[in-house]
């Protein structure tokens, strides 16, 4: 029997603050749901990837809390949040004033978990499940956090956000201490000490930076895709 993403989310999830952004509300797995223990047999049997969307993640805290702190980094502009997850960067860039927010995640769990998200948080963010990586995108600025956990994943999209960022966008990123995170071309912006759970992280907080990537050599990824 197919699951229906919407019902799941809403049987497995309770409504939580994010301890490190408590002004947002999202739809989370806690230690009280089976969500939390689901081996990825168990997920894989009712048809869901690894439901990424129902944790609020150090680096999207991290990175969700710098916007919200500093609104005047995406107010105004139009934003990309990439392998947005729950959707925690795109809400605090929407409730900081960004005049559009686009989320994307490969996962189309995500796209409902951020509909409800969005919901809950009273604002509109538009999603997109193509994975941009390598193509050039038209906004303003670039938003990940949490992002440099898989090297398989990472390098290319480390340079693909060089890349974005020779071509004048603005690129923010929150990482807590992953191992592929680039260690070039960064510049520090805010360093916030995390509150997370030790059956998702290795403690119980996570120092977490929030980096700027800075110009850097072109490697020449970047395709063109149409303006949306």
């Amino acid at each position: 029997m197919k699951t229906d993403p919407e019902r799941f989310i809403l049987e497995n999830t309770s409504v939580l603050a994010p301890p490190h952004v408590p002004e947002i509300r999202l739809h989370l797995a806690s230690e009280v749901h089976d969500l939390w223990l689901k081996t990825q047999e168990d997920l894989e049997a009712i048809g869901l990837p690894p439901p990424f969307w129902a944790f609020a993640w150090a680096g999207g805290q991290g990175l969700a809390r710098f916007i919200l702190d500093h609104p005047e980094t995406v107010r105004g502009k139009s934003v990309l949040d990439f392998a947005s997850g729950s959707g925690i960067v795109a809400i605090a860039a929407a409730m900081a004033g960004a005049r559009d927010v686009i989320a994307t995640d490969i996962d189309p769990w995500a796209k409902v978990a951020l509909r409800l998200n969005a919901a809950l948080n009273g604002v509109a963010i538009s999603f997109s499940q193509e994975n941009l990586i390598g193509h050039d995108v038209n906004v303003d600025v670039i938003l990940a956090g949490d992002v440099f956990y898989d090297n398989s994943f990472a390098e290319p999209l480390v340079a693909w956000l060089g890349q974005l960022t020779t071509r004048g966008h603005l690129v923010i990123v929150g990482d807590p201490g992953r191992s592929y995170r680039p260690r070039e071309n960064l510049r520090q912006l805010a360093v916030y000490e995390v509150p997370v759970s030790r059956d998702l992280e290795d403690s119980e907080v996570k120092r977490t930076v929030v980096w700027a990537f800075t110009s850097g050599p072109d490697q020449g990824l970047i395709t063109q895709t149409p303006a949306s």
